[in-house]
């Protein structure tokens, strides 16, 4: 698996376009980078690059981009509504794909230790790269910003994690961290600059001080006016969207505002977004409003019609959702490739695609089969009093398609996983337990794939059970082939199995997952016909 980090540099500049793009041009002249957002804003004169890569090539990423900045930006003549420390205000690090947050942390450190032997300039350790309580946030150590750094300096406890102690007039300093997906969200108000940091008070972590904390945790937040836009703006970072999402942020906002008799006019996402973030903004909407949506790129529709993210410029989702950008056809080789090119890989001399794939595949469609059955009863007059029952059906089955389609690259990677362990020298002892050890772990994990395929395929029986004895009867043919393709990914997810139990070393766990794999077919076998039998009964009675 690839390692990905992604890189958030903060620059302490938002009007001049000139240096806005010597800075993304560092950035995207890095070996190993890709440049996936930059958000420029005048008011704030700052501008949120982000870009992602190995970790050795974002921070050597970053460091091209602070050169740059070190020579362009000086921060005695800096004003800004954004809080700011110095030039590169804030850079951390956050794990995508492939690391960990010790990764991170790493290149954090790297990166601060780099930006004090290159340029000399002080950095400051947060998140999860501090070890200090006092230093893990950024409003702790920005706390007086670029203009109480001199004297800060001075104390003990505020010596920089690297660089040097002595003030850099032009520079500030730099927070340099490692921490999870932060969103960065704004909120439009027509209204003034207090009236926004009003609302801002009561909802951050922090509130208004010790004694009167705010509504929601992992959320910091201010209020400013956007002269360029004529309108204010709570600006909040969400740290965790998994404690606070950004929905219940922004219905928040609405209902203050509402009682300040304040106009709510849109929201804004600065830079990246996970994209369980929107997803999980739909289906508040959807529950809330009693909606029915089950595909992806509806959901994101909704929610960002809902949050109104178009307000200040069009939102698109494929160059703003973190896993939209990052994803390759590398990454999905096979389900990249057109049916007629499928069939013909298949074909070729080579073992992947093998059977696994293909049993995933037909199972996947087979469950496709069904979910266009499904439809195709749902919103049709005839059947509307099956309509809620149609709603809950089909949330399922569409789940289930895309479950089963993951499995089709998954055998493959298990496939090729084992073949480079085959491969792996033997030459001295040390050589030959490694290659056991990973012989071992891809041998499991090409038993595990297609037992957890045939174990996923067996969930799917009782939705179907319940969508044959009210499905539109022009659709029981279809429905028919589909139980067909799911019996038959059954029966080639055990043929794998067995196939590869046969190189296991281990006898005592091959027989457990022999059982197990026996099992799923007995499933199998006695579901797909008592779903067939439901469906051959209307078919003469219809």
């Amino acid at each position: 698996m690839s390692k990905i980090v992604e890189c958030v540099p903060n620059f302490s500049e938002g009007k001049r376009k000139e240096v806005i793009d010597a800075i993304l041009e560092a950035i995207k002249g890095t070996e190993g980078c890709t440049l996936l957002d930059f958000d420029p804003g005048a008011s704030t004169n700052r501008t949120v690059y982000t870009f992602v890569g190995s970790p050795e090539a974002v921070v050597e990423g970053a460091v091209n981009a602070a050169k740059v900045a070190y020579k362009l930006i000086d921060m005695t003549k800096h004003t800004g509504e954004h809080p700011r420390i110095g030039a590169m205000d804030v850079c951390p690090f956050v794990p995508v794909k492939g690391v960990s947050m010790e990764d991170c942390v790493n290149c954090a450190r790297t990166c601060a230790e780099k930006l004090a032997t290159i340029l000399n300039v002080p950095s400051f350790l947060y998140g999860a790269a501090s070890s200090l309580d006092y230093r893990k946030s950024i409003p702790q150590i920005r706390a007086g910003e670029y203009e109480s750094l001199e004297e800060k300096l001075k104390k003990e406890e505020w010596k920089p994690d690297f660089g040097p102690i002595k003030f850099q007039a032009s520079w500030g300093a730099t927070l340099v961290g490692a921490r999870n997906f932060l969103v960065a969200y704004n909120i439009n108000l027509l209204a003034t600059k207090e009236q926004a940091h009003r609302i801002a008070l009561d909802i951050r972590e922090q509130g208004r001080g010790v004694n009167q904390r705010g509504k929601f945790k992992c959320v910091q937040a201010i209020g400013w006016y956007l002269d360029e836009a004529n309108m204010a703006q709570v600006s909040i970072n969400i740290t965790d969207t998994e404690v606070t999402a950004i929905h219940l942020v922004y219905e928040e906002v609405l209902s203050i505002a509402k009682e300040l008799e304040l106009p709510v006019v849109g929201s804004q996402i600065v830079g990246m977004v996970p994209l369980k973030a929107l997803m999980d903004c739909a289906k508040y909407y959807i529950q809330k409003e009693k909606l029915f949506i089950v595909e992806e790129e509806q959901k994101i529709k909704l929610a960002v019609d809902r949050l109104g993210l178009h307000s200040l410029g069009y939102f698109n989702p494929k160059e703003r959702v973190i896993e939209y950008m990052i994803a390759k056809e590398s990454d999905c080789p096979l389900l990249s490739l057109s049916v007629k090119r499928y069939v013909q890989t298949v074909a070729a001399r080579t073992p992947t695609p093998g059977g696994g794939c293909v049993a995933a595949l037909v199972a996947s469609l087979g469950a496709a089969l069904s979910t266009m059955a499904g439809f195709l009863t749902y919103g049709n007059k005839k059947f509307e009093s099956h309509d809620a029952l149609m709603r809950k059906l089909l949330t399922l089955l569409h789940e289930k398609y895309n479950e089963l389609m993951n499995v089709v690259e998954a055998d493959a990677v298990a496939f090729n996983d084992y073949m480079a362990a085959v491969k792996l020298s033997k030459e001295t002892e040390e050589e030959l337990q490694i290659r056991s050890n990973k012989l071992h772990e891809a041998l499991t994990s090409a038993v595990r794939v297609p037992l957890d395929l045939v174990h996923s395929i067996n969930q799917a029986w009782p939705t179907l059970k319940e969508l044959a004895n009210v499905v539109n009867p022009n659709c029981i043919s279809d429905m028919q082939v589909g139980v067909r393709c799911l019996e038959t990914g059954v029966w080639g997810g055990h043929y794998n199995v067995m196939a590869n139990l046969k190189n296991f070393k281990n006898k005592e766990k091959a027989e457990e997952y022999k059982k197990i794999s026996d099992t799923e077919v007995e499933v199998a076998i006695a579901n797909a016909a008592e779903v067939l039998k439901i469906l051959d009964d209307r078919y003469w009675k219809e």
